[in-house]
């Protein structure tokens, strides 16, 4: 679903926002909006996800 989403917004985002042609009037909605739309379904995939978020990791310095 992701791939499909991540789609139409590259496809909305080089296309007009409004055109006016003989059979009407067509416009988009505005690309922030769409991009708030992104977010809230990737915070609400990530809520759903298994886990706290957060990732236990060794830090090793460089050097000696």
């Amino acid at each position: 679903m992701s791939d499909s989403l991540e789609q139409n917004l590259e496809q909305n985002a080089q296309g007009p926002k409004k055109v006016r042609g003989d059979a009407g009037e067509v416009e988009q909605h505005g690309l922030t909006d769409q991009i708030a739309v992104d977010r809230y379904l990737a915070s609400k995939k990530a809520a759903r996800s298994k886990g706290l978020g957060i990732q236990m990791s060794k830090m090793v310095p460089p050097g000696a």
